[in-house]
């Protein structure tokens, strides 16, 4: 079963998976239609915030794996609707948990670098969460309400998700995109440091989670190191727009609402070692990224 299967990452959840004939897969949003209605997947509404629909669900279900791919992930948007977040990040996972305890299934649940401060970079799986926004604190604590949990659960972090879906909230590379090729110019910070995640292989971790019985928590991202500023140049090279358009700027000059941490980069040796995952860099990403926006325009 997949939560948030409408948005960018339960999207190609959704496609990986339903393509494969040994697993019966239901996709679930809080949306009352799918994106993938003309594919005959099967889907079904569910709020997860909603426990009895939770328990309702999952019980006649009865999945053997719950992949929550759902959350709410405008960290400004968090900031300042701080109770309606809770409920989709704390009480919509608290909601899953029980019901996934009751049925026995395991819960492989998405988290964020968010939940560090930014300070320390390179962070292990074990390293000590400490977030300076909301968004953060709420995600870490779903991640706990799912460790102290009796159900098998794994937890994955992962960094700026990007990547082409129907409908999907803009992420990061599709904003600048959509904004160079209207040149518009844009500010781009070039002291928050990450590594860019392309979604399918963040799909790909969270699917080999689930095929090797793993449990725990794996950090998993794109293997490029790079600045908010000199991804966007990235972006701009691989699609033909103009870099001048990109001014490069710091974090404290864009006055937004959460404070972002600066650098949060991933050791992913864990992830290489037990799930087989060889990420993509940026150049892969991008290069992927276009070609799958060529294929939506011509459909």
């Amino acid at each position: 079963m997949i939560c948030g299967s409408n948005g960018l990452l339960g999207q190609r959840l959704a496609l990986m998976l339903g393509s494969q004939t040994e697993y019966e897969v239901l996709n679930t949003s809080h949306h009352r239609s799918f994106v993938f209605d003309h594919h005959l997947f099967d889907y079904t509404q569910l709020d997860i915030t909603r426990k009895s629909d939770v328990k309702s669900l999952i019980s006649s279900f009865q999945p053997d794996v719950i992949l929550n791919a759902a959350a709410a992930t405008n960290v400004d948007w968090c900031e300042t609707h701080r109770e309606e977040a809770w409920k989709v990040n704390v009480n919509g996972v608290e909601n899953l948990v029980e019901a996934a305890r009751k049925v026995g299934a395991r819960l492989v649940h998405v988290s964020t670098d968010y939940v560090f401060d930014g300070k320390s970079d390179h962070y292990c799986e074990d390293d000590k969460p400490d977030p300076v926004n909301y968004y953060g604190k709420s995600k870490l604590a779903g991640e706990n309400a799912i460790r102290i949990s009796e159900t098998p659960w794994a937890i994955v972090r992962t960094i700026v998700v990007y990547g082409h879906g129907m409908n999907v909230r803009r992420n990061f590379a599709l904003w600048v995109i959509d904004s160079l090729k209207a040149e518009k110019p844009i500010k781009c910070v070039d002291d928050q440091i990450g590594n860019p995640t392309y979604v399918s292989d963040l799909a790909f971790g969270l699917i080999k989670i689930f095929e090797l019985n793993r449990i725990g928590i794996y950090h998993i991202c794109g293997c490029e190191r790079i600045s908010r500023y000199h991804f966007a140049l990235k972006i701009a090279e691989t699609f033909g727009y103009d870099p001048s358009m990109i001014q490069r700027s710091k974090s404290s000059d864009l006055y937004q609402a959460a404070p972002r941490p600066l650098s949060t980069t991933f050791v992913t040796l864990k992830a290489e070692t037990e799930l087989g995952l060889k990420a993509m860099d940026v150049n892969q990403g991008l290069s992927l990224l276009k070609r799958e926006l060529q294929i939506a325009r011509k459909n």
